[in-house]
């Protein structure tokens, strides 16, 4: 392992195979498929691992695939106990295409518009890269391929999670395009990336009356505008500033005329944050909040609270062996950090379970002047980041792979130390 040139052997399988992983991108963006029905997907990118020699599993549902490069008993027995984990979300979204280009989507209101079509091909590259470096001996353990359905559902997460996908994984990692990021540049953070995403419906009832005796009724509105204003404001005073628990409404209605104070309206919005701890307290701090306002003006309150996905926080570790591949591969200037959104990402839910990193694949054309964003009708990217993607991410599941066999084969009494990362040539 110590003579293996990993720039090297990188750089000579993506002028091998950049060609066919972009045709390939292109052919999944021009048949895009919605959650839960990519099966052409799904069948696209299980006849090519099984073409490599690799035997992918299809999940449950019938959409999306898991499969295991190495493992094969070649590697140090230590490290047999140790499986990275990489992740590619499938899925496209229900909207139109609105591209002038020869790969536009033949699929009526049907797009890859946030950029799954491109990670499902850098981590197809990465399996074929790593099983080729497996044949070689030269891959220190096992690296499970997470190709997940329904990321937009939300849900697929959730589904690999139950099939048990991440059973005996030690780490996970995985890319997400953006384009306010040049291409050949990644972006990485520590801690939360991405926020929670909850919705929150409030009804609330009371007897209802005239306008003009609303001392012998409940003022239903008057109820309904306090709670919408105060809680807000109240969880600013309730919860460290830092969480970015935040409550923003999107639909408020209540009654249908002007003189009549109605006996029902509904108030309808989302709860995103960044804080872990917060986001898990939020529902019961939300009701006692809603309830006390409700009972000061004498209404009846009920709260649905629906999770949708939990804050992205990166582990520490995890995102240093992701930077450090990134420098390894791409050079120190591919680094930058990336600020926080808080928009939702279901691949919060693995890093419920294990420790991982999730990083901005930059995919904007240098000297670029158009500001695209995600979910949108005229995104596109910079293909030559499919190749700056498989550097990365195949850099990065052997840097987990020997940092941590190396972990542990310090802890056992009179081991001797495995390779690090960097005299792997990882």
């Amino acid at each position: 392992m110590e003579g293996n040139d990993l720039a090297g052997d990188l750089e000579a399988f993506i002028a091998e195979h950049e060609a066919e992983l972009v045709e390939f991108r292109r052919d999944l963006h021009a048949h895009p498929e919605v959650g839960y029905a990519e099966h052409r997907t799904t069948r696209r990118i299980a006849l090519r691992l099984a073409a490599a020699g690799l035997r992918p599993v299809i999940l449950p549902k019938g959409t999306g695939l898991i499969v295991d490069v190495g493992g094969d008993g070649r590697e140090p027995a230590v490290s047999q106990r140790r499986i990275v984990a990489l992740r590619a979300d499938i899925d496209a979204l229900p909207m139109a295409d609105e591209k002038s280009v020869p790969y536009r989507s033949t699929v009526p209101n049907v797009c890859h518009a946030c950029g799954h079509d491109v990670h499902t091909s850098i981590l197809l590259g990465t399996g074929l890269f790593l099983a080729n470096q497996a044949s070689r001996g030269l891959l220190p353990g096992r690296v499970r391929l997470i190709f997940q359905p329904a990321e937009e559902v939300p849900g697929g997460a959730l589904d690999v999670l139950a099939a048990g996908g991440i059973t005996s994984v030690g780490r996970i990692f995985a890319l997400h395009c953006d384009p306010r990021i040049d291409v050949g540049k990644i972006g990485f953070r520590s801690g939360p990336i991405t926020a929670a995403c909850d919705r929150i419906s409030v009804r609330i009832t009371g007897p209802g009356g005239h306008t003009a005796r609303p001392h012998l009724t409940a003022d239903l509105v008057y109820a309904l505008g306090k709670i919408v204003t105060e809680l807000p404001a109240a969880l600013s005073r309730r919860v460290d500033p830092r969480s970015s628990l935040s409550l923003v409404w999107g639909h408020v209605s209540a009654g249908s005329t002007a003189n009549a104070i109605p006996d029902e309206g509904v108030a309808e919005g989302t709860v995103r944050c960044l804080d872990d701890q917060a986001w898990h307290g939020a529902p019961d701090l939300l009701k006692e909040l809603i309830d006390s306002v409700a009972t000061a003006y004498g209404v009846h309150a009920e709260m649905t609270y629906a999770r949708s996905v939990p804050p992205t926080v990166n582990d520490p570790l995890s995102t240093s062996m992701f930077t450090a591949a990134a420098e390894q591969t791409l050079g120190a200037d591919a680094v930058v950090t990336t600020p926080q959104s808080l928009g939702g990402e279901d691949f919060a839910w693995y890093l419920e379970s294990v420790p991982g990193s999730y990083a901005r694949l930059g995919v904007r054309p240098p000297g670029s002047t158009q500001e695209l964003d995600i979910h949108q009708p005229m995104f596109d990217v910079d293909e030559r980041a499919i190749g700056v993607g498989v550097h990365v991410m195949a850099a990065t599941a052997l840097n987990a792979l020997w940092d941590d066999s190396t972990r542990v084969t310090e802890s056992l009494p009179g081991a001797a130390a495995l390779p690090s990362a960097s005299s792997a040539g990882a």
